[in-house]
């Protein structure tokens, strides 16, 4: 992986508010995605943002943690990870191995997102597995992440639903997630690689369909901000939330 601030080939300027892929500040990059994508998964994903793809799929087991057992409650966990050649210089499968903390930072946060929107006392004792790969990297991985786990999470329920392994599909809310940033002192909406790489700040935020804050993450790459700034980011973020938020919609109609 190359250095965010060294990186010298990727530099651009923001004078006329283009960007390098054409978009305007406030523009999400376009969504797509391939479902069901593998034939095993109980509810599966390729979702592409841009060029940043990843697999996303749902796997059900009949167990839970052990600090769950007896409960009734159900579990949603999470893995992340990025394959060798999904970055412009091939990643060492041992080099990613010793990323862990931020791999770890990642799927911690795809879990903790999911469940809540979920009601975890209607699933029974059985786990949830996300298993998400990315093949392709161009900024924005865990958002898309979220993104795409959140649609085959709730393929998974309703194909247990389906098997009348559950008796409804416990999901509250739709859920979603965007990058935002600052960069050369303008505010830019679903960062690509390029555009994270020279950021000022940069934000992740995580929202439900009905706006509220699930999670944001948010840092100085060698810079403060000001909470003006802070609430400006948010605010923008939103509205980026609202329209992924709207594409599922129209995957997955009503959360029933």
């Amino acid at each position: 992986m190359t250095n965010k601030k060294n990186d010298k080939d990727l530099t651009f300027k923001l004078g006329d508010l283009i960007r390098p892929d054409g978009r305007q500040p406030d523009q999400i990059r376009e969504i797509k995605i391939t479902r069901p994508f593998q034939k095993h998964a109980e509810g599966s994903v390729l979702v592409e943002m841009g060029d940043t793809k990843v697999v996303c799929s749902a796997s059900v087991e009949e167990r839970v943690p052990p600090w769950l057992r007896g409960t009734g409650q159900g579990w949603i966990t999470a893995e992340y990870g990025m394959l060798p050649r999904s970055t412009q210089n091939r990643l060492n499968r041992e080099t990613v191995i010793k990323t862990a903390g931020r791999t770890y930072e990642i799927q911690r946060l795809i879990g903790r997102a999911m469940r809540a929107v979920v009601d975890t006392t209607a699933l029974g004792e059985r786990t949830f597995y996300l298993d998400c790969d990315v093949i392709q990297a161009d900024g924005g991985t865990r958002t898309a992440a979220i993104n795409g786990a959140f649609i085959a999470l709730v393929d998974a329920l309703r194909k247990v639903k389906d098997q009348k392994r559950i008796r409804k599909i416990p999901v509250e809310d739709y859920l979603a997630a965007v990058s935002i940033g600052i960069v050369d002192r303008q505010t830019l909406l679903d960062l690509c690689y390029i555009e994270d790489s020279q950021a000022d700040v940069d934000m992740t935020v995580v929202m439900t369909g009905s706006g509220r804050l699930v999670e944001i993450q948010a840092g100085g790459e060698g810079t403060t901000f000001s909470q003006e700034d802070l609430s400006r980011l948010i605010e923008e973020g939103s509205k980026g939330i609202k329209k992924i938020v709207k594409w599922q919609k129209e995957i997955l109609g009503e959360l029933r």
